[in-house]
């Protein structure tokens, strides 16, 4: 059963997205949350599997709450998906940093959101390709060259290969096909890679590749 935690002001936002959410049999709403200071103190207390959470709320804002609940070693298992419309674009960037493992848009369609639920609770990014190429563009905009990350060292060929694949967007089914190798083994390596490297998920890895000048745009094709 995937856990969720609903976390935005608006009373209504909330009540839609739990009631399509609980038509479903896998997936459960175990709190709503009408702040941020709200959201960070119920996460702790539900230990929910994934977080719904808009940027704009009262008292303390989806950001600086995203980063509260990333930084708690006892909500790893946790991932946030931020709530954004286009108006919110510039948060992009912030809110991958801060720990966030996807983005919805508050319009998207009722399949949307069940799939995007899904897939941020088995721990792959959910990274629309506009949001991939606003990361890309705000990447690119520094004038600072990147450096190579220490624990880039700690990879092994192979998990190198693998990481960068992620970074370009690849789901591991997409890297099995690609490598020759099975699911179930690109999925290990995932996992080892995001060991090592000391980072919460596949959207994680992203921002650490493209900051580290390992993934460049373009570069797969």
């Amino acid at each position: 059963m995937i856990r969720v935690l609903l976390a935005d002001d608006q009373t209504l936002v909330r009540a839609g997205f739990r009631t399509i959410l609980e038509g479903e049999p896998d997936i459960r709403v175990v709190a709503e949350a009408a702040d941020g200071r709200e959201a960070v103190r119920l996460a702790g207390s539900e230990r929910p599997d994934v977080v719904l959470m808009d940027v704009r709320m009262p008292h303390l804002d989806g950001l600086e709450a995203t980063r509260r609940i990333a930084a708690d070693p006892a909500l790893d298992e946790t991932r946030i998906v931020i709530l954004t419309t286009f108006e919110l674009d510039e948060y992009v960037y912030g809110a991958l940093r801060a720990g966030a493992s996807g983005f919805l848009l508050k319009d998207a369609e009722p399949a949307e959101l069940i799939h995007c639920v899904r897939v941020v609770a088995r721990g792959e990014a959910l990274l629309a390709p506009s949001v991939t190429r606003r990361l890309i563009a705000e990447v690119a905009a520094r004038t600072d060259p990147p450096q190579p990350p220490p624990e880039a060292a700690t990879l092994t060929a192979r998990e190198a290969e693998i990481a960068d694949l992620i970074a370009a967007g690849l789901s591991n089914e997409e890297i099995a096909k690609r490598l020759g190798i099975t699911h179930a083994t690109a999925k290990t390596h995932a996992g080892r890679i995001l060991g090592k490297l000391g980072l919460r998920d596949r959207a994680q890895l992203v921002v650490w590749a493209y900051e580290s000048g390992r993934v460049r745009p373009g570069w797969l094709t």
